[in-house]
């Protein structure tokens, strides 16, 4: 198996998004730190409310899927399409936003600690206009793995724990084949996980740093910066000296043509127009 190599460090970026909720970007910062199928990542963390209050209220979105995952906080989902969801620490919501939804994203809480993720993963353009669909995914339902020096949440696809029995995430059978998991290692520990050769793959380190690749070759990734993996069919980390938690992602690449206009993802300048004209005559969520 080969072992993929740290290629390119993306450092987040402060940025302000939906009603002035602070964030930190890495991917989708710009047009040119994407990487295929992945448009985007955010990472909210804050125990200010004025940070996060204001929330994200009725916005549109085509052509992708969003995913949010929450460590800590309440969110409180809702669409056009009657759609209520709780998104409590330790669950997700993953919305297909198809053709077309208009949601909107408000915190539960008036104080206290809000930390959380979101990120953006294309669609191929034979499903960018298919009606759009939302799933609600609570804490339980996602399965906590032993594994050695550590514990790892499967939130999408499949790992093995440490007796070597196959782990499937709730969010299975997708064009695009995503991994998602969360992984928490102690000081010093390791963690191999094999991905499919030719999906594209990152690494967000969230608390502490890791040792990305094999030595003497690893490289040092730290805190709140996206590790893009170079091509491989395995991954090999180890945490640094105060343990570390992290995000690892992967999924199979569209090779499709992206144009992005906010929250509308599409393969072609018309389309976009086409959406924006939609949305306008409200019929982009019909």
């Amino acid at each position: 198996m080969t072992t993929r190599s740290l290629e390119r460090i993306i450092p987040s970026i402060p940025v302000s998004d939906g009603a002035g909720v602070k964030l930190r970007r890495s991917l989708g910062q710009s047009q040119g730190l994407r990487l295929d199928p992945f448009l985007m990542l955010d990472e909210f963390a804050s125990d200010n409310p004025d940070d996060y209050i204001a929330g994200f209220p009725p916005h549109p979105h085509r052509g992708f899927e969003t995913v949010t995952y929450m460590l800590a906080g309440d969110f409180e989902h809702e669409d056009h399409l009657g759609h209520k969801g709780h998104l409590r620490g330790g669950g997700a919501q993953w919305m297909t936003a198809g053709r077309g939804i208009i949601h909107s994203e408000m915190p539960l809480q008036e104080s206290g600690r809000l930390h959380g993720f979101q990120f953006w993963i294309n669609l191929p353009a034979a499903e960018k206009m298919k009606p759009a669909a939302y799933r609600d995914i609570q804490p339980e339902e996602i399965p906590l793995v032993s594994i050695a020096g550590g514990t790892a949440k499967v939130v999408a696809g499949q790992m093995e724990d440490s007796e070597g029995r196959g782990i499937a995430g709730p969010i299975q059978g997708l064009s695009t084949a995503p991994l998602f998991l969360d992984v928490r290692l102690e000081a010093g520990a390791t963690f191999s996980q094999a991905v499919a050769e030719g999906h594209s793959a990152f690494l967000y380190p969230y608390e502490g740093t890791l040792q990305v690749g094999d030595s003497p070759a690893s490289r040092t990734l730290a805190a709140r910066q996206a590790g893009v993996l170079s091509p491989g069919s395995r991954i090999a980390v180890q945490a640094g000296p105060a343990g570390a938690a992290f995000l690892l992602l992967a999924a199979r690449p569209l090779g499709e043509p992206v144009v992005q206009y906010g929250p509308f993802v599409m393969n072609t300048r018309e389309e976009i127009e086409q959406a924006l004209d939609d949305y306008r005559t409200g019929k982009l969520a019909a």
